[in-house]
Formats: structure tokens, C-alpha cells, sequence
């Protein structure tokens, strides 16, 4: 997780916490002038749209005290959907057995982005079964991940 999404999560996670979700992920993407922040959230049940506006007015708030994005941004609040980004071990270690897309901030063995089973976390590592060969990704080397619905 780079430093302006640790930074970020910080900010938000006794907010969703306060208002009775989880706090699932936040991703920070600079675009120039224009920042997007994408808050994921969670419940055991779920969550709906209320629980979307309830959590982006609290996170306006937090943020207009604190300041933590120069220049304009756009703020979203979101439920992970079918398509879940992962953005901690813990999260991976949830979804073992599933498929996943990987995305790595430079290459490992080669290649940057991996589709495959995940099969396993070991230590800071998260293991990914493409076809027949098994990759050991770094947590630290991960940029994006995701779960990809199976239908």
C-alpha cells in the first residue's frame, strides 16, 4: 500500500468504524490536477446506498478539517462488488481458492500482472496458480489486486 493510501485509511477507518462498517480498502489515484478517492466499504450483510452517503459525508467532513489531498479530488464511496479488490494479507488469506488478478508494480519472473488460483498466503508472500506453474508474489510488489467472480 503506497504512503497517500496508508495516510488515507488512517483517516477513514474510525469514521466507517463509527458508522457501523467496515472499512474494506482506499485507493488514491492522482489523474494531474484531479485527484480520485475511492472508499470501499463493508458489512456483514453488506451495505446500501444510505450507508455510501452516510459514510462520504463523515469522510468530506474529515477531510476538509485535515486537508490531506492537495488540489481538487473527487470522493467515492463504494461496496467492494463481485470483482473485490484485495488490499491487505488478511483480505488475500480470505479468498484462498479463488481466482485473482494480480497487478505488480514492476516485474517478477518476467511479467507484471498474474491470473490465477490463489492457493495460499506464506508469510509476506501470496501464492498464485497460473496454468501449471506456482508464483510467490511479494505483498510488497502487489499494485492492484482483485477477485474475479466465477459464475
Amino acid at each position: 500500500m503506497a504512503g497517500k493510501d496508508i495516510q488515507l485509511t488512517e483517516l477513514v477507518a474510525p469514521v466507517a468504524e463509527a458508522l457501523g462498517v467496515e472499512l474494506w480498502g482506499v485507493e488514491y489515484i492522482s489523474q494531474g490536477k484531479e485527484s480520485i478517492v475511492r472508499i470501499y466499504i463493508d458489512g456483514p450483510d453488506g451495505v446500501n446506498v444510505d450507508d455510501c452517503a452516510k459514510v462520504s459525508r463523515q469522510v468530506s467532513s474529515v477531510f476538509d478539517v485535515e486537508d490531506p489531498i492537495m488540489g481538487e479530488y473527487t470522493l467515492e464511496v463504494s461496496s467492494p462488488g463481485m470483482e473485490r479488490p484485495l488490499f491487505t494479507l488478511e483480505q488475500f488469506g480470505q479468498y484462498v481458492g479463488e481466482k485473482v488478478k494480480v497487478r505488480l508494480r514492476s516485474p517478477f519472473d518476467g511479467r507484471r500482472n498474474f491470473a490465477g488460483q490463489l492457493t495460499a498466503v506464506e508469510g509476506e508472500d501470496v501464492v498464485v496458480a497460473v496454468d501449471e506453474d506456482e508464483y510467490l508474489l511479494p505483498f510488497d510488489l502487489i499494485d492492484k489486486a482483485n477477485v474475479v467472480p466465477t459464475f
